[in-house]
């Protein structure tokens, strides 16, 4: 009889991160991982293609936020402001319930390096994304490219400031925070430097 329990993505999610961290990444089998959250090696295949992806399984589905949140944006609405809409549409992840996982989640990525290659793969589809939904508002490539830049790194700078042990902010602060501070530095890079004796 089929084992199926709601909340089986969340499930494998949980039971994979705590066997990392108990066993390492590369001992942790999948079947180990269904195991841990009562569920079949089936069930754990039909939400995720490998182990790999219970860390990036969502990121696909990012993706797809960013570039319908630029797309709905208004026609009349800046870069600025699509990036803006393109990393509000994450917060639906970034609840207070999963904050626990996050920070297991970037302790396991640092430490393991074909994951630190998986995440810059995945990072890449995410420029890749919002490039083409501004190129699809009329952005030339360079614009779009540049721009797709800068809205990834705004991402990654407000998911490492959320996941601080200590934080308390709600993402979409820190992400509107962290896409301010990075249009003033690019702003500022064609001033003249501040030399002082």
């Amino acid at each position: 009889m089929a084992r199926w329990e709601p909340n089986a993505r969340e499930r494998l999610e949980r039971a994979a991160l705590a066997l990392f961290a108990e066993r390492g990444y590369d001992a942790t089998t999948v079947n180990e991982i269904a195991d841990r959250a009562g569920l079949t090696k089936s069930t754990f295949f039909r939400h995720y293609a490998d182990k790999r992806e219970v860390l990036f399984g969502g990121q696909d589905m990012l993706a797809q936020r960013f570039s319908d949140a630029i797309r709905a944006s208004a026609p009349t609405a800046t870069i600025a402001a699509c990036l803006a809409a393109a990393l509000d549409s994450a917060a639906p992840a970034f609840t207070p319930e999963r904050h626990d996982l996050a920070l297991q989640r970037r302790a396991l990525i640092a430490a393991t390096c074909e994951l630190r290659e998986r995440e810059l793969l995945k990072r890449a589809g995410l420029s890749s994304a919002i490039a083409d939904a501004l190129r699809a508002r009329g952005a030339d490539d360079t614009t779009a490219h540049l721009a797709s830049e800068l809205g990834v790194l705004a991402f990654s700078t407000a998911f490492a400031r959320w996941a601080e042990p200590e934080n308390r902010q709600p993402y979409t602060e820190i992400a509107h925070t962290a896409l301010r501070d990075l249009q003033a530095r690019a702003a500022a890079l064609g001033a003249e430097p501040d030399v002082r004796a």
